[in-house]
């Protein structure tokens, strides 16, 4: 394979020397640049609320976006990885974009920055594919393979500040790849390493291909280029650790395998890539970042979507860059004959299809979701219909949530706070299962010890319960308060004067509606004939087993609505308002044990 010096393109001619394209190929150009960046955006767009795979510290990342946007004091629960530049990032963009007012949740405002960022890394590798001598197909297989693959769809979605510091990265190499760059230009790409580098430590893997790259083009520019970015480490490591220094998150899920499942095809081609890529001058330095990138996910503790992050645009400017090379290998030796270019076009159908077989597989993996809400979302309008004002004892995602939605941030306990004893809270929300919290914070399981789930949304790992807090130890003497509501129900059921749904009579014998509603159907009856059309469920409580308290009731309207708002003390509803279907009553939350006395039937 021909060897290329730096500065010469694969066509091995220096940029500077390459004739000035026509108008009509720069007019073409922007049109595949700007449909590359549409079909990048527009997927990205469709895929940012997909479910899986999940990734913990996201959350972490959304709410101390918001913390630094509204000058809110905010400690995560540990784990999440520390990045104060990539929290700044993240929240300039949120403030000047006013994301967090426009988007449905924090989370979604929040990975709007990484829809932006994809762009942007999109557009830079477009530029520094050319810059390398790239044609501009291949730069645009390059971009494609990056816009459309399944695994950095999936990738790109999260909350990850290693986009930020890929986007970083690219920028600088964009620069030093620059044609005739001036020293502004290398300065330029020494502060955009330095900003790789402070968002995540992992960007320092990019610093060898800037190094090599400039000592290529002027070695005493990049003597420059090393000694401003290592000023400004030196700085940012040192005097100024305590508010710049990074850390790289814990190592979990989704692992490297979670990802690969998503588009085996390219992760085989990448690989291909990157060893491959060592063969070709102008990609060597390149391919030297990418093994050294793709070698840390060997390294216990380091976090595989984080590596990731960074290694997705490396693999397809490499991959394209191979085939290009191989395609325009020109030595006696190996120039292609009819023959062998009639068998390079099956071979380039079957590797398309395999890509594309896994791209289905991929898409329909990655299960575009239509629910900007999500589960926390349904939390936090339960909590303000039911516990506003309360003190609330939660998570990282649902401290950004609650916060977003105007819940007061001095209201929201994190599980950072309790460190030695959690503050006193009537009420708690977390995602999933919070053992591992626990685990960490003693004082968290002590804080749970006469819980009881209230209500529950969402399913596996996107599982949120809303758990009441303090509440008093069961009396094991005591007679089961649902057998007590089925006996009830029971006796209900067989008045004359009563008329139920075939739903709301199977729930009545279940014993499981709320003892104030059989209490005073069984007056209203002893009043007026009552038609019980349902009861209706408060979303959420019934996987959580809390009864039904709530009851539509048709016919004689006038009556049930004077019968209702007449009730003073314990019987007296949160709710009592007509509908289109009838009278629809809503207790609060939690009866008072006994409640329930025997009552002969009308």
């Amino acid at each position: 394979m021909a060897q290329h010096s730096w500065g010469t393109t694969f066509s091995g001619r220096s940029p500077a020397t390459l004739p000035e394209p026509a108008a009509g190929h720069r007019l073409l150009s922007l049109d595949i640049v700007l449909a590359l960046l549409a079909l990048a955006g527009g997927l990205r767009v469709l895929y940012l609320a997909a479910p899986a795979p999940a990734l913990p510290a996201e959350a972490a990342n959304v709410a101390h976006a918001y913390a630094l946007g509204h000058l809110t004091p905010f400690t995560d629960a540990g784990g999440a990885g520390v990045s104060p530049f990539g929290w700044w990032q993240l929240s300039a963009y949120t403030m000047v974009s006013d994301a967090f007012g426009r988007s449905a949740t924090a989370l979604a405002a929040v990975r709007e920055t990484m829809l932006v960022a994809a762009v942007a890394g999109a557009l830079l590798l477009w530029f520094l594919a050319r810059r390398l001598g790239l044609t501009r197909w291949a730069s645009a297989a390059a971009v494609l393979l990056l816009a459309a693959s399944p695994l950095a769809l999936g990738l790109q979605r999260l909350v990850v500040v290693e986009h930020l510091a890929a986007v970083w990265a690219l920028g600088a190499l964009v620069l030093i790849t620059k044609p005739d760059a001036r020293i502004r230009h290398d300065a330029l790409a020494a502060a955009c390493l330095l900003a790789a580098v402070l968002t995540s430590p992992l960007a320092l893997f990019f610093l060898p291909a800037a190094g090599w790259l400039l000592v290529r083009r002027a070695p005493v520019r990049a003597a420059l280029v090393a000694v401003l970015l290592n000023l400004g480490l030196g700085i940012a490591f040192g005097p100024a650790a305590g508010i710049l220094r990074p850390h790289l998150a814990a190592a979990g899920r989704p692992s490297v395998a979670d990802w690969v499942a998503l588009d085996p095809g390219w992760a085989v081609l990448s690989t291909v890539a990157l060893v491959a890529a060592l063969a070709v001058t102008a990609l060597r330095p390149f391919a030297v970042t990418g093994l050294l990138l793709a070698a840390t996910l060997a390294v216990p503790g380091v976090p595989h979507t984080a590596v990731l992050a960074l290694l997705l645009p490396v693999t397809p400017l490499l991959l394209a860059g191979v085939v290009q090379a191989v395609t325009r290998q020109r030595t006696p030796a190996h120039r292609p004959g009819p023959g062998r270019r009639r068998g390079v076009a099956p071979a380039a159908l079957v590797l398309v299809a395999v890509v594309a077989a896994g791209w289905v597989h991929g898409y329909s993996a990655l299960r575009p979701s239509t629910d900007r809400g999500g589960p926390l979302a349904d939390a936090q309008e339960w909590l303000r219909a039911n516990a506003s004002g309360s003190r609330v004892l939660v998570d990282d995602a649902a401290w950004a949530e609650l916060a977003k939605a105007g819940w007061p941030t001095g209201m929201l306990v994190a599980p950072a706070a309790c460190a030695a004893a959690c503050p006193p809270a009537e009420w708690a929300v977390f995602a999933a299962d919070a053992a591992d919290l626990r685990g960490r914070y003693p004082a968290l399981g002590a804080a749970f010890d006469g819980a009881g789930a209230t209500a529950v949304f969402g399913t596996g790992d996107g599982l949120v319960t809303v758990s009441r807090l303090g509440l008093p130890p069961a009396d094991p003497a005591a007679a089961s308060e649902a057998s007590a509501r089925a006996h009830a129900g029971v006796a209900l059921q067989a008045s004359a004067r009563i008329t139920f749904a075939p739903d709301a009579a199977a729930l009545l014998r279940a014993g499981r509606v709320d003892p104030r509603l059989i209490a005073t159907i069984a007056a209203l009856a002893a009043l007026q004939p009552v038609r019980v059309a349902a009861f209706p469920e408060v979303p959420g409580e019934d996987r959580a087993g809390q009864p039904r308290r709530r009851v539509l009731l048709t016919g004689g309207e006038d009556g049930v609505a004077a019968f209702y708002t007449g009730q003073r003390d314990l019987f007296r509803p949160a709710s009592a308002v007509r509908t289109g279907g009838g009278v629809l009553v809503t207790y609060p939350l939690f009866a008072p044990p006994g409640l329930l006395v025997p009552f002969s039937s009308p």
